[in-house]
């Protein structure tokens, strides 16, 4: 009885990550297709799965072309001096496109991890990612921003350290943030450069 529960539980650790991935790829597919689905039948009288995406992107293509030409700067003006005026909107859109840009953003913030120095005595170190270039003064020292994620979400914490107590890592940003929200359980082979 005993080994059939272990291989229960094996199979169980084989297919659910699998299953999981597939749920929710098809959830986010649907709700994404769903958002144009009804106006589409409604209008084109027509149901194609994944039109409502293709439009979608298509749009979001052609919103991004649009940002970067001169016609959009008046917009972002607008948009900036409401932000200047109402203080709690400004918080929530700076915090949000802050963290958009780090991750996708032409200025990703998220491409130098490294290993920090949390303990010498104990030889305690964390992973993390050097978010800003300039140094911080703050005495004799010259500090490094590391922002050290949390595992299984996407808050953390913010140290300033110096710069000795960091090493790079010659891992790619990805892999280290990979391992970072695994919990560690993630094989990714760490080599300090």
């Amino acid at each position: 009885m005993k080994k059939l529960f272990t291989y229960f539980i094996q199979g169980l650790l084989l297919v659910a990550p699998i299953g999981l991935t597939v749920f929710i790829v098809y959830r986010i597919f649907m709700f994404t297709d769903g958002l144009l689905s009804a106006y589409l039948e409604e209008h084109l009288e027509m149901k194609t799965p994944g039109l409502g995406i293709l439009i979608l992107f298509i749009f979001l293509v052609l919103l991004g072309m649009l940002g970067e030409t001169i016609l959009a700067r008046p917009l972002k003006n607008i948009i900036n001096r409401i932000l200047q005026k109402t203080p709690f909107l400004k918080l929530i859109y700076t915090s949000i496109n802050d963290l958009f840009s780090a991750f996708i953003g032409k200025e990703r913030k998220f491409h130098r991890p490294v290993m920090m120095l949390m303990n010498k005595e104990n030889n305690l170190w964390k992973i993390g990612f050097v978010t800003q270039d300039a140094t911080i003064p703050i005495g004799d020292n010259e500090l490094v921003t590391v922002y050290c994620p949390f595992s299984y979400g996407f808050a953390g914490e913010i140290y300033f350290v110096p710069s000795s107590s960091i090493k790079p890592l010659s891992v790619p940003p990805s892999e280290a943030m990979k391992f970072i929200i695994s919990g560690g359980v993630s094989g990714v082979d760490f080599h300090s450069k």
